[in-house]
């Protein structure tokens, strides 16, 4: 008797289980649901279930879309290992001026042009602590809001294309990539905006939160100077995003053509050296393996409990609710927060997203729109504990005074951001899908 005596429903709850109880041994991801999914696949269907797990496979690693991402992570390892994400924030020292919370902004404003340069996280959180951090407490600026200013700024590339969250989501939601970008750059802004918004306010009120720059150190830069610095990082940006939108180049070309950019800027500023390209190149090669295993994984762990049936039971079940469409809309988006909080976003994207995008279509929504709430659902994962990634980055280049506890503390305004502008495009859809209309 196999596990296909057990139904749907308790097979359902019993691969959940294991999931969660597995992860609770420390096991990477990869392995647990893996092991989770053959467990599944021989179990409910016996041993001439093979053919499945290889077809699952095949499937995914053959995805062309899936190219664009060792291209984008290699472009990201590159700039945290040249010079260009510093000069870039140096120029920006002379532009912040002597406005209360004027290095946080700038600092921000940093942060959405480094997602513009390579949409990977962890390297600009890193980046941001290392550059910005620093100087902010240097200069009298309140801990919180440092920590608040960095760990937030560095997460906004979940949203700011080429983001890899929205490439990951085109892919299993087979839609436009290039849609989702253009779609994605005015949430993303907004998110800059709220961020801005909130620094410029509660330094306006109390000043000795954010103090401004001095004379001394407002001349150390020149305007000229500072717009030389920030030359490099802008035309990066514009053959990234200006290829992909001027219909030059596919995403992945684009990519590619961003790799050959930060490449020829680093020979021209004599930063590439032989030790710089392999460190990026191992980086890129840990990145994409870490992804591709968490993916075959997912794949055949989706593909498995869509033939018992899961996709279904699922989706009787959100549907069944007796509620309207906005509600089931809440409740997916209350699932991932949940999730969030315990498992890395590429897990949680391959494994929800084949069950809750065929159920957002059939409510008659945009899996565009769905796609950028999913984006930003997944931003706000990367700040809330017990997981929370983008915390554990910051702590690995933090002062050592600062805690994980300092950070967490720190976070809960920048999240009660992110779940305002969740909310707002939750609730006004034409926020996220004007551009493509």
């Amino acid at each position: 008797m196999g596990l296909s005596s057990l139904g749907v429903e308790y097979g359902s709850y019993i691969l959940v289980a294991a999931i969660f109880l597995l992860l609770l041994t420390g096991q990477p991801l990869a392995w647990v649901t893996g092991l989770v999914a053959l467990v599944f696949t021989f179990g409910w269907f016996g041993g001439m279930a093979l053919p499945l797990v290889t077809a699952r496979i095949f499937g995914f690693i053959t995805e062309y879309s899936l190219v664009a991402i060792p291209m984008f992570i290699l472009m990201a390892a590159l700039l945290d290992r040249s010079g260009i994400a510093k000069s870039l924030f140096s120029g920006m020292r002379i532009l912040a001026g002597r406005l209360p919370g004027g290095v946080a902004v700038q600092t921000l404003i940093v942060a959405i042009l480094l997602a513009a340069m390579s949409g990977v996280i962890g390297g600009e959180i890193v980046l941001l602590g290392i550059l910005a951090l620093p100087q902010m407490l240097r200069l009298g600026y309140d801990r919180n809001l440092s920590i608040g200013v960095v760990v937030a700024g560095g997460s906004l590339g979940t949203m700011m294309p080429p983001s890899i969250v929205l490439i990951i989501y085109g892919l299993v939601a087979s839609v436009s990539i290039a849609d989702l970008f253009l779609a994605a750059i005015t949430p993303a802004l907004m998110l800059l905006g709220f961020y801005v918004a909130y620094v410029l306010y509660i330094c306006w009120r109390n000043p000795e939160l954010g103090p401004p720059m001095s004379d001394e150190e407002m001349a150390q830069e020149s305007i000229g100077s500072a717009l030389r610095s920030l030359a490099a990082p802008l035309f990066i940006v514009l053959v990234v995003l200006g290829s992909i939108y001027g219909g030059i180049a596919s995403i992945t070309e684009a990519a590619a053509m961003g790799v050959l950019a930060v490449l020829l800027i680093s020979l021209a500023r004599r930063e590439l050296t032989f030790k710089m390209l392999q460190d990026s190149l191992v980086h890129t090669l840990e990145t994409c393996g870490m992804i591709i295993w968490i993916g075959i994984a997912a794949a055949v762990l989706v593909g498995v409990y869509n033939l018992m049936g899961g996709n279904r039971f699922v989706a009787d079940a959100i549907l069944g609710i007796n509620a309207p469409p906005v509600v089931i809309i809440m409740v997916m988006m209350l699932i991932l927060l949940v999730l969030g909080m315990f498992l890395d976003w590429i897990g949680i994207a391959l494994l929800t997203l084949p069950i809750f995008v065929p159920i957002v279509i059939q409510l008659g929504y945009d899996p565009i729109w769905f796609g950028i709430l999913f984006a930003v659902n997944m931003q706000v994962s990367y700040l809330t504990p017990p997981f929370g990634p983008a915390a554990f980055y910051l702590k690995s280049v933090a002062p050592k005074e600062i805690t994980l506890k300092h950070i967490y503390t720190a976070l809960l305004p920048f999240i009660a951001l992110q779940l305002t502008v969740l909310a707002i495009i939750l609730f006004f859809p034409p926020i996220a899908t004007w551009a493509i209309n």
